[in-house]
């Protein structure tokens, strides 16, 4: 349940009686509302990314950066560069189809610490073939622990739907695997809280850790989403968007897409012990400026019914 607020964002409500249920709607409130400051952006390194981030994006907004099979490593590492430069926390993805052996991967190492990146996100990729040694991301994790290649932030992915072309289990066994030489996971696409805060209790449950980031799609109009599938690529667009078949009609919308009503169903759900959802990672598409007044948009909200 929840409150309406003006403009049409609802505060967190949880039911129970009025006095029962205040302090579990303060501490909702208090868990969304910290998860919404310190949400984390992803971008794709498309013509125009750096200049958009710049305009619309707080330093304080961690970023991540996207790779695509399409055009390989090289505008994921220079953006990340150039975006760590102007003084933004930047994540850039590895993908480990796209590392050609432990040389290459050195290098990539080296170039990323000479810009004073911190973090990685390491992916297998969507790459029918390896371009080299690493099938898939544990294989680069062990590999960058190997190599004494640290990190202070290592993020891998979560998937609360399952994977397309993997069991259930064969992909949360690779998830604990990986987990040992992680620091957060971020969670793929998912449009249901229940099955994201299930598949949180179920990590956990397995003795993974590690604090999870839930991955949300920003505000973004259809226009957009055009738009980035076409700098994408043809085969590139379709095999993003063939994996994230729930996903496809909700953006299409005459209007777009916001994620109020998804926020509001996780609110309940942040920063309990049973699991370890403890933030939001916006999956922007590059609609920077729209995601960014949204996120506004909430906090205060957020911050006007808890002095209300």
């Amino acid at each position: 349940m929840s409150v309406e607020t003006s403009g049409g964002v609802r505060a967190p409500r949880e039911a129970g009686s009025a006095a029962g249920g205040r302090p579990a709607r303060r501490r909702s409130r208090i868990a969304l509302e910290r998860a919404l400051r310190d949400a984390s952006y992803e971008v794709l390194p498309l013509r125009g990314t750096e200049e958009a981030v710049v305009e619309h994006v707080p330093l304080t907004v961690p970023l991540t950066v996207t790779v695509t099979e399409a055009k390989g490593l090289t505008p994921t590492l220079e953006l990340a560069e150039r975006l760590s430069r102007r003084g933004y926390t930047v994540t850039p993805h590895l993908a480990a189809r796209l590392v050609h052996d432990p040389s290459h991967l050195a290098d990539v190492v080296a170039r990323l610490h000479a810009a004073d990146v911190q973090g990685v996100f390491v992916i297998g990729g969507d790459s029918a073939e390896p371009a080299g040694t690493f099938p898939d991301a544990l294989s680069l994790l062990e590999a960058l622990e190997r190599g004494g290649h640290e990190f202070q932030h290592v993020g891998i992915g979560g998937h609360p739907e399952g994977h397309g072309h993997i069991s259930a289990e064969l992909i949360e066994r690779a998830l604990e695997r990986k987990a040992r030489h992680a620091t957060s996971i971020i969670t793929q696409l998912c449009f249901s809280a229940a099955t994201t805060t299930a598949w949180a209790q179920q990590v956990r449950h397995r003795g993974v850790d590690l604090p999870i980031r839930v991955g949300l799609p920003g505000a973004v109009t259809r226009q957009k989403l055009v738009r980035i599938s076409a700098g994408l690529g043809l085969g590139q667009s379709a095999r993003f968007l063939s994996k994230q078949h729930s996903m496809l009609w909700r953006f299409f919308l005459p209007h777009g897409y916001r994620p109020d009503r998804l926020v509001q169903a996780l609110a309940a759900g942040l920063g309990r012990p049973e699991h370890h959802l403890q933030g939001f990672h916006l999956f922007t598409f590059n609609e920077l400026a729209r995601t960014e007044a949204w996120r506004q948009e909430w906090l205060a909200r957020l911050t006007d019914a808890g002095t209300g």
